[in-house]
């Protein structure tokens, strides 16, 4: 025997797609910015600025990193003997004498009077003078 299908039977399919169309629901389509500064999550904007700076391929001509030149080993030399020599006369001013040191820049006069002890720095280009008092020291240590 054979079977037919007739148009009787396709109106069953199309009852069941409309019944199941019948629950489906629609909304509208809702923006939402990924930027912060303009309304998006705040917790974007370190994302989005990591992403900015690792593109970022331009240099600051004034950024001091780019400015700074390595002292050479006379430089490194001379501030090291100076900074050992400023540090034996506050010695010898702890001893109860007097002292000074002359460099290119500075003379540097360190006087010890009874526990008042006085620095007196002159800037030898300018010849500003800058005195530094203090008071309250042991004349014995």
């Amino acid at each position: 025997m054979k079977r037919t299908i007739s148009n009787g039977f396709l109106w069953i399919p199309a009852l069941v797609f409309s019944l199941a169309a019948g629950n489906t629901f629609a909304s509208e389509l809702v923006y939402e910015p990924t930027n912060p500064n303009f309304g998006g999550n705040p917790l974007n904007g370190t994302y989005l600025i990591s992403n900015a700076q690792s593109q970022d391929d331009n240099e600051d001509p004034d950024q001091l990193d780019s400015l700074y030149e390595q002292p050479s080993a006379l430089d490194r030399f001379t501030d090291s003997l100076e900074t050992r020599l400023l540090n034996q006369l506050l010695t010898d001013v702890g001893n109860g004498n007097s002292g000074e040191l002359i460099t290119d820049d500075f003379i540097v006069q360190i006087v010890d009077n009874d526990g008042v002890l006085t620095v007196l720095i002159t800037d030898r280009e300018t010849g500003d003078t800058s005195e530094v008092i203090v008071s309250g020291l042991n004349p014995t240590n």
